[in-house]
């Protein structure tokens, strides 16, 4: 049955629109973004489709454009929304970020720098610069690296840093393997960077480790 038949209170974006965008389920909402089904299956269904397909929001929003493209129903076009999507909300929160203090809204840099880097399937090292209000500047992926590990210069952070007039960083990377706890090797790379930029008086406020869909905070664990 097509969505247009169901009762006006069980359409997804009818129930958007009067209960809110969190009342929904996630193939609801992909059901809004959608708008239409295929023959045989109603938005709702093709949105279960996509999630059961993928396993989880964050592996459909990664996925390349061959492997969203082998669900009946999307193709380009779709691939091509649904990155826009993405972006608008990575430039949303980057824009949050750039108008108010970044620590007095920690959910939305975990969330930024999931957008960021949570899709890579190579490790990454990015670094998010601040102003003297902690408010961004500006984000760099400074340095790649393979699955395992990526070589990161102290020297080169500090000159970035320099660069773009920081007086305080973050820093963060992600571990494509899937776990988020740090390593020995990220423990001390961490002090290594927060002692080459204190003496150009470079404040370190946190690291983050990125594995979809979790954020590892090395400040809420004692470790800044």
């Amino acid at each position: 049955m097509a969505i247009n038949d169901w009762p006006e209170d069980q359409r997804p974006r009818e129930r958007l629109i009067k209960l809110g965008a969190a009342s929904l389920s996630d193939a609801e909402l992909l059901a809004v973004f959608l708008r239409t089904g295929v023959r045989g299956k109603s938005a709702v269904d093709l949105g279960r489709d996509m999630v059961s397909h993928f396993g989880s929001l964050s592996k459909l929003f990664t996925a390349s454009i061959k492997d969203f493209s082998a669900i009946h129903g999307l193709g380009n076009a779709k691939y091509a929304q649904l990155q826009a999507v993405l972006e608008l909300s990575k430039r949303a929160i980057n824009e949050e970020l750039t108008i108010n203090a970044s620590l007095s809204y920690p959910q939305a840099v975990k969330n930024y720098l999931k957008l960021l880097l949570g899709h890579k399937t190579h490790e990454s090292f990015a670094v998010l610069f601040l102003d003297i209000k902690n408010r961004l500047i500006i984000s760099e992926e400074l340095f790649r690296g393979t699955l395992s590990q990526a070589s990161v210069y102290p020297r080169e952070v500090v000159k970035a840093a320099l660069l773009h007039n920081a007086a305080a960083l973050i820093l963060a990377h992600n571990h494509p393997s899937g776990s988020c706890e740090p390593s020995r090797a990220d423990i001390d790379l961490t002090q290594s960077l927060k002692q080459a930029l204190s003496l150009v008086d470079i404040k370190v406020l946190d690291h983050f480790i990125v594995a979809n869909p979790h954020v590892y905070s090395f400040a809420e664990h004692g470790l800044i």
